[in-house]
């Protein structure tokens, strides 16, 4: 069960490591672009390149799709970026159903682990598989693996890998499943737990009043999608890469500061940052320099 490309490679691993995928539950084909065509998920479109069967319900509690489901008879499901099941659902295979978590569970429980690891500035995350129970992703853990997050990381390369390393781990969990020996570790609640709530565009807005250091985190968290933005000359402008800049310059939170050559920079709670690569509305994603020479403040 998944939808978008972070599933793909979870399945084409499963596939390629013989595990007998009897079907693949994903979204109804949405309409989009200017025609409104109706466009496939990424994981629709390796299924059938496959022959596996796919289900498109659009309610999970439709009767008629959990007679389809059922009469697949599914020792186990697996679950890779889908939305919520109802119990009806995950409860229905013989071995449950697991559910692939881009974090290192209980940290970071909802639907944007990724971008607020970076947004934080964690320089550690990872991967966890764990079997999916009433409250969200909450269930007990089968198995981790951490992944560093790297000082030039942005949402982006971090996603890539950790796709990559998701797939492995959901192979070894089928196959551990498969075998009947693996572990169900109960999740235990630290004291400082971080959450991973949805981003919405009102969440991506750049807040000028924090440090340098947590702008360019909130930056790196965001880029390239679904991008943090703040206004220029009254106009929507995305951020896709920043800077720390050393300088001890007066100014008043927001200020802007260029040469109209090579340089932006604003003035954050405690310094200035460098604006590297930016979008304006409308236009084309530029770096700084090019953005410059076709635009004067």
């Amino acid at each position: 069960m998944g939808t978008p490309e972070f599933a793909v490679p979870s399945l084409q691993s499963l596939v390629e490591n013989n595990s007998n995928v009897v079907a693949v539950i994903t979204v109804p084909d949405k309409p989009s672009g200017r025609g409104q065509n109706l466009t496939k998920s990424p994981v629709k479109i390796y299924a059938e390149s496959q022959g596996i069967p796919v289900l498109q319900p659009e309610k999970l509690k439709n009767p008629e799709f959990l007679e389809e489901l059922k009469s697949y008879e599914a020792d186990l499901q697996v679950v890779v970026a889908f939305r919520m099941l109802p119990e009806v659902v995950w409860s229905m295979p013989t071995k449950g159903t697991f559910n692939l978590h881009s974090s290192l569970l209980p940290q970071y429980r909802g639907a944007a682990p990724i971008n607020w690891a970076v947004i934080n500035g964690d320089t550690e995350t990872g991967v966890t598989t764990f079997f999916i129970e009433k409250d969200i992703d909450t269930g007990k853990i089968i198995f981790q693996e951490k992944e560093p997050i790297h000082r030039d990381d942005n949402v982006g390369t971090l996603y890539e890998r950790l796709m990559q390393k998701g797939a492995a781990l959901v192979v070894k969990t089928v196959e551990a499943i498969e075998e009947g020996n693996y572990p169900q570790i109960p999740q235990e609640e630290p004291e400082e737990i971080r959450s991973a709530p949805k981003i919405f565009r009102e969440t991506c807005e750049i807040d000028w009043n924090k440090s340098a250091v947590q702008i360019h985190n909130f930056v790196r968290g965001l880029s390239p999608y679904p991008a943090a933005w703040t206004t220029l000359n009254g106009l929507s402008c995305k951020i896709f890469k920043t800077a720390l800049v050393d300088s001890d310059e007066p100014g008043n939170v927001g200020d802007m500061k260029t040469d109209n050559k090579s340089y932006l920079y604003f003035k954050t709670a405690d310094g200035w940052i460098a604006i590297e690569e930016l979008q304006l509305e409308g236009k084309k994603r530029l770096a700084i320099g090019d953005f410059l020479r076709g635009y004067k403040f």
